[in-house]
């Protein structure tokens, strides 16, 4: 009596091991699949990515390299930490655990990392929306936050300006509410030149103009429209002031500038057309006599 039993517990015991085995081995079969699934969902979601990037850089010439890496990693840990978290809490379940009660450790986590964090995340958001809407990039001259220079550097969390002083400002990407950028179109070029009330201001005019096609001519690499006599556009205490506008290419209105004041002073003392400047008269003696300040004087 004693062997069939110990016979029939025997072939419990085997069935039951049996049944184990098959169960853990269709377990461990379904934890292989998910992870092998999860691994190919993220090799082609990362490809989909890369090729969206590479695209809109295709497109828009603006978005160099550096912003494609920065963000296709984003986009790509994202992706990739979403899909792991999904696989784990899958294999829990599997197995007898719980996972609400994961989700909500994860949830309470969460808040007090995020409270904690809050600026960094702020920021971290930030710097990715400026990425991806290309608000501006490495190389450009902007204005963040009150403060304008090169961007010489364009992170997740901070971007770092470089002023003409030489000075490097670091500004978080989460206080930048207003950006200026001075660098995707031309610029403008203005120079308000006077002559004096005596001078004939449709000759003044003429040489303006002539001195503008030479200038369109010379100097096409910098700017973009050629510059225009506006005219007349105040008439001020010692002067008729004349007002020229052109367009330089992006960042060169300065140099435009600088160019355009030289060579209307040389067209005019070409043309003996004289420049107001303040001029100081001494009346001598009660005969009304007067002299310019600074010209010399007899011993009398």
């Amino acid at each position: 009596m004693r062997a069939q039993e110990f016979l029939v517990l025997e072939d419990v015991f085997a069935k039951w091991n049996m049944d184990s085995f098959s169960q853990a081995l269709l377990l461990f079969g379904k934890c292989i699949l998910i992870a092998l699934v999860c691994r190919i969902l993220i090799a082609v979601i990362n490809k989909f990515i890369r090729g969206i990037l590479k695209g809109t850089g295709a497109i828009n010439s603006s978005m160099t390299e550096q912003k494609q890496k920065t963000l296709g990693t984003v986009l790509q840990n994202v992706t990739k930490y979403a899909l792991y978290f999904i696989a784990i809490l899958m294999i829990l379940s599997m197995f007898g655990i719980p996972t609400g009660s994961i989700l909500a450790a994860a949830g309470v986590g969460g808040v007090a990392i995020g409270l904690g964090a809050q600026n960094m995340v702020k920021d971290v958001i930030s710097g990715f929306f400026i990425l991806f809407e290309d608000q501006y990039g490495v190389g450009d001259y902007v204005e963040l936050g009150g403060k304008a220079g090169k961007v010489e550097a364009l992170e997740l969390r901070i971007t770092k300006l470089l002023d003409f002083d030489g000075r490097v400002h670091v500004i978080p990407n989460g206080n930048i509410t207003t950006v200026t950028n001075y660098s995707r179109n031309n610029s403008r070029a203005m120079v308000k030149i006077s002559i004096a009330y005596e001078e004939d201001i449709n000759k003044a005019i003429s040489v303006l103009e002539q001195e503008c096609d030479s200038l369109a001519k010379q100097h096409a690499s910098i700017i973009a429209t050629k510059p225009i006599v506006w005219g007349v556009t105040d008439l001020g205490s010692s002067g008729v002031e004349i007002t020229v506008v052109a367009y330089a290419k992006p960042l060169d209105h300065l140099e435009l500038e600088r160019i355009m004041r030289k060579a209307f002073k040389e067209a005019f003392d070409k043309n003996g057309i004289e420049i107001p400047y303040q001029k100081q008269v001494v009346y001598l003696g009660q005969n009304n006599e007067h002299t310019d300040a600074g010209e010399k004087q007899d011993g009398k």
